[in-house]
């Protein structure tokens, strides 16, 4: 049986409030749709009644939601924060709060349940992970670090890759990702790539087009970096 979760809706325009309660009543995994129409009202009620995730508009008066989420980082149990916003504008202050998804308006039903998906997964980034946003179509999405299996250059943006898709472009260079993640497991393998060492199915150093695998993909390992790269991912294995 899935888990039955409650979960509040704060923002002050009350069309946009009844909507989104009314969309989130139609998933048969929320329970109870708790609301308010201000950030103090949805503060007062997550003091005094815990839920799994509260649904906020950033442009509240008073107390935002980018305020609010701020205060529900100190309670004992925090709710998972979703905001829900007309502007992308404060994706990164969001992914600084360590919000679990960033929904625009108007919201689609589709995207909606996704983000429901990942309250129930308890999706929530952890302090040893990081999160990205990043722009996909007219949405903004989180790519959590621990998901991204390589990473290519692209001037002065890479492309994150994970798991079954194209690749997410952000603007970082592949240089300071490389100093950011390398505790974290990732390797250099050329000027252009980064790669997860865990991802790596298959090394391939010798020859004239030395290689490494990340399932069916294979990325070129560079001459320059070549012994680095030797000892980081087939000395790891001790063969």
């Amino acid at each position: 049986m899935s888990v039955v979760i409650d979960v509040l809706v704060a923002d002050d325009e009350k069309p946009a409030l009844d909507e989104l309660a009314f969309l989130l009543r139609g998933d048969d995994r929320i329970g109870e749709v708790l609301t308010a129409s201000s950030g103090a009202e949805a503060l007062r009620l997550l003091t005094e009644r815990p839920v799994a995730a509260a649904f906020l508009d950033i442009h509240m008066p008073g107390l935002s939601g980018l305020d609010l989420a701020t205060a529900l980082s100190a309670l004992a149990s925090p709710p998972a924060v979703v905001f829900v916003t007309a502007d992308d504008a404060h994706a990164v202050e969001a992914f600084e709060l360590r919000a679990l998804d960033y929904l625009l308006k108007p919201v689609r039903l589709e995207r909606l349940r996704r983000a429901v998906d990942r309250i129930a997964q308890n999706d929530r980034p952890t302090e040893s992970d990081e999160v990205l946003p990043v722009t996909v179509g007219s949405a903004v999405r989180f790519v959590h670090r621990r998901d991204v299996r390589w990473v290519r250059a692209e001037g002065d943006y890479t492309r994150l890759h994970t798991d079954g898709d194209s690749g997410h472009l952000v603007r970082i260079p592949i240089s300071e990702l490389e100093s950011r993640w390398a505790d974290a497991g990732f390797v250099r393998i050329h000027r252009s790539f980064l790669v997860r060492a865990a991802s790596v199915t298959e090394v391939r150093l010798a020859g004239a087009e030395p290689t490494v695998w990340v399932g069916e993909t294979a990325l070129p390992v560079s001459r320059r970096l070549l012994p680095a790269v030797r000892d980081a991912l087939v000395g790891r294995s001790g063969s």
